[in-house]
């Protein structure tokens, strides 16, 4: 003998249908672009044409020269031996999250800026401080400091350069370490994925995204420790059936009057 359910019922049993790609029009782009100059430094947001991507990029010329720290800037280095993406977004987290809340504060108005260098931080760490070092030795991170901190380290290191293309990769999942500076209980772990673009995307401008979006994550409570992150590698962040709570968006390598999604962490899941 079978049974049938009701129209009403089989509705209410159905899962749910899949969310809607989120709408990554020019409109969203700068609205997010323009959303993080007004997080990290209000004042600026309220006096600096922000009107377009042209005017965006003009403004972000003007925060800083790319050879030079301003007294009230502050800067992180890392140095990097050996890469793997999905632990090197860990040992991110595990960075930003070490930090106290001072410096987090500082470094969050000078909009999470780095320095990538290539190096052996077991071979530099008795003669340099770092604030965190990789457990495997494969990378370390130095301040967030004033310039001066950290100048004879980015004297004594090249820049770490790898211009070829961040090629598609399986997806991995990390768990962020570190314990929690909230209250005990504030919110339980959660799982969020983190697109990352590989469409003509090297893979120091990958870093340099990749970094942006998790530091200021960490920043802004979105990631904290015992979530889960699983990293997916997609040529576009078009078209994709997912709710993204944070965007890295920078300007389009390849047509400079517009905007460009790299990378964005989506909602729990």
């Amino acid at each position: 003998m079978t049974s049938s359910l009701d129209p009403l019922s089989a509705a209410l049993l159905a899962p749910p249908p899949p969310p809607l790609p989120y709408p990554l029009s020019s409109e969203a782009l700068l609205r997010s672009a323009v959303d993080r100059v007004r997080t990290a430094r209000p004042e600026l947001a309220d006096r600096l044409d922000l009107s377009s991507p042209q005017a965006l990029r003009a403004a972000r010329a003007g925060f800083h020269d790319a050879g030079t720290v301003r007294h009230d800037e502050v800067l992180a280095v890392v140095v990097i031996g050996r890469l793997d993406l999905p632990s090197w977004v860990r040992e991110t987290c595990a960075f930003a999250l070490g930090l106290t809340p001072e410096t987090q504060a500082v470094w969050r108005r000078s909009f999470t800026r780095t320095v990538y260098l290539a190096g052996s931080p077991p071979n530099l760490r008795e003669r340099f401080a770092f604030e965190h070092v990789a457990a495997d030795g494969s990378v370390a991170w130095a301040g967030p400091a004033a310039g001066s901190a950290t100048a004879t380290l980015r004297r004594l290191l090249k820049a770490f350069e790898a211009s070829h293309e961040l090629s598609g990769r399986p997806s991995a999942t990390v768990t962020v370490p570190g314990r929690p500076r909230l209250p005990a209980g504030s919110r339980p772990a959660v799982h969020r994925e983190l697109y990352i673009a590989t469409a003509k995307v090297g893979v120091t401008d990958a870093l340099v995204h990749v970094n942006h979006l998790v530091a200021e994550a960490v920043l802004d409570r979105l990631i904290g420790p015992g979530d889960r992150l699983t990293l997916r590698f997609v040529p576009r962040l078009t078209g994709l059936g997912s709710r993204f709570a944070m965007l890295r968006v920078d300007t389009d390598v390849h047509r400079p009057d517009e905007l460009q999604a790299y990378a964005g962490l989506t909602t729990e899941v």
